[in-house]
């Protein structure tokens, strides 16, 4: 039989549930002829690896020179599993459930920066703006590599959150190197309540209100959207609407640095500007395809429109990208995406107290291709989103931490309302989105 010992019959049974096997049936028979066999439909080699996982967890249990809480010892285990994964997965035990289900959406206790993992690096994609993290100067691409002191080395992204978040009025101290001047600093930042504006424009008039005309003159309307939460499609149709009125001949879609969302945000960001047709799809091993496309109804004008993203354009912000690229609605300025395409699902353990995010899934854009960069993928392959031939633009390490200086004053300053400021120069600050400035205005000379 496979289960010899009755010390660990929980494991036993929890196994044999990950089989779809109940104990009655694997009493039925072991002759592999018998047409009701339970082994019938089930792999061989996975039955022998999951004896050895068994057997494995019952030496330790019984022999170990000191005892081991056998729930630490099956976390450990689980865990394990979800390190030979994507960065994305995630075993969430019952300590940390309550917490994860409570998470207040775009309102938490925290320092305001987005992460992910690359290389088992902990790099920031994201300073959501206004937050503490992005007042202290943490910028896009900059390592964390302690956090209190401890390496974050190998660090899974959930549990780098967790030791990022606290109550409000407490701090954090990090060690964060920034790859644009090479150098390391410790940081320690307040944690506050985090209330993140989505839609931005480049800055605010003297009533306090965005200004989302970049070029009154050539009227070329610029809009940010820094991430995809459940308001920022229905704020973004609003500057738009009130760009037309004033006789918008043009838009920039700035996602640079912008890590994603809601899903549904994107998807209804994507039907405002095509009538119909694929806006994206999902499909897994082991998953039913799932196609999102667009209505006519409610469908934008057809005006010039130019998207801008960087390295750390991530998730939904390529969802957008992508769509809008793969049907010729919009021009894409500035450098490869990052390529998280991957859907995750919420699958509950024990009843309901402990979980699994597991990546079910991935992205695919209208074309059919692929969003994700999978472990293994190279510069060659198809995963994310490239800029449109003669509009790729990087800047290099001087010109980055002179444009992220520049927003972060220019977004500080707009904290408090003032009459605008002379134009910068844009050829210097910020080079694609002076580029994106050109191409447009040559496109209504033309037209």
């Amino acid at each position: 039989m496979l289960w010899k010992y009755s010390g660990l019959l929980a494991l036993s049974l929890m196994l044999l549930n990950s089989l779809s096997l109940s104990a009655a049936e694997v009493a039925k028979s072991e002759d592999p002829t018998d047409p009701d066999n339970v082994y019938a439909n089930v792999d061989e080699e996975y039955v022998e690896l999951i004896q050895l996982f068994a057997d494995t967890l019952d030496q330790v249990d019984r022999n170990y020179v000191k005892d081991v809480d056998r729930r630490e010892l099956m976390e450990a285990a689980i865990r394990g599993v979800i390190s030979k994964l994507d960065p994305y997965s995630n075993y969430i035990a019952p300590n940390d459930l309550e917490r994860f289900r409570t998470g207040v959406e775009n309102e938490f206790g925290g320092i305001g920066i987005q992460v992910s993992t690359r290389d088992g690096q902990l790099v920031v994609t994201s300073p959501l703006i206004g937050t503490p993290a992005y007042k202290a100067g943490i910028i896009a691409g900059d390592r964390i590599t302690h956090i209190e002191g401890e390496k974050t080395e190998g660090l899974s992204i959930d549990d780098a959150i967790k030791k990022l978040k606290g109550p409000v009025g407490t701090s954090v101290t990090m060690t964060v190197y920034h790859p644009t001047s090479f150098d390391s600093e410790e940081v320690t930042v307040r944690r506050e309540m985090v209330q993140i504006d989505t839609v931005q424009g480049d800055e605010r008039l003297e009533s306090g209100d965005w200004d989302f005309m970049l070029d009154h003159e050539d009227k070329i309307g610029y809009v940010r959207v820094s991430a995809f939460s459940r308001h920022t499609a229905e704020d973004l149709r609003r500057a738009i609407a009130g760009l037309l009125n004033d006789g918008m001949e043009g838009l920039i879609l700035d996602l640079r640095a912008n890590p994603g969302g809601l899903l549904t945000s994107a998807v209804e960001i994507c039907d405002m500007f095509i009538e119909d047709g694929k806006i994206v799809s999902t499909e897994g091993r082991n998953s039913p395809k799932r196609v999102w496309t667009a209505e006519k109804e409610g469908t934008l004008p057809d005006f010039p429109l130019v998207i801008l993203i960087d390295h750390y354009s991530a998730s939904a912000s390529e969802i957008v990208s992508a769509c809008l690229q793969d049907h010729d609605r919009a021009t894409i300025i500035g450098e490869r995406s990052w390529g998280k395409g991957s859907v995750q699902n919420i699958i509950e353990l024990e009843q309901g107290k402990s979980a699994l995010k597991l990546t079910t899934a991935g992205y695919q854009r209208p074309s059919g291709e692929k969003i994700h960069r999978f472990e293994g993928d190279t510069e060659a392959d198809k995963w994310g989103v490239s800029p449109d031939d003669g509009f790729e633009l990087k800047m290099n390490r001087e010109q980055k931490t002179a444009y992220h200086t520049y927003r972060r004053l220019r977004d500080m300053d707009t904290i408090i309302p003032h009459p605008p400021a002379p134009e910068p120069d844009l050829t210097k600050i910020d080079p694609v989105l002076s580029k994106a400035l050109e191409y447009l205005k040559s496109e209504n000379s033309s037209s």
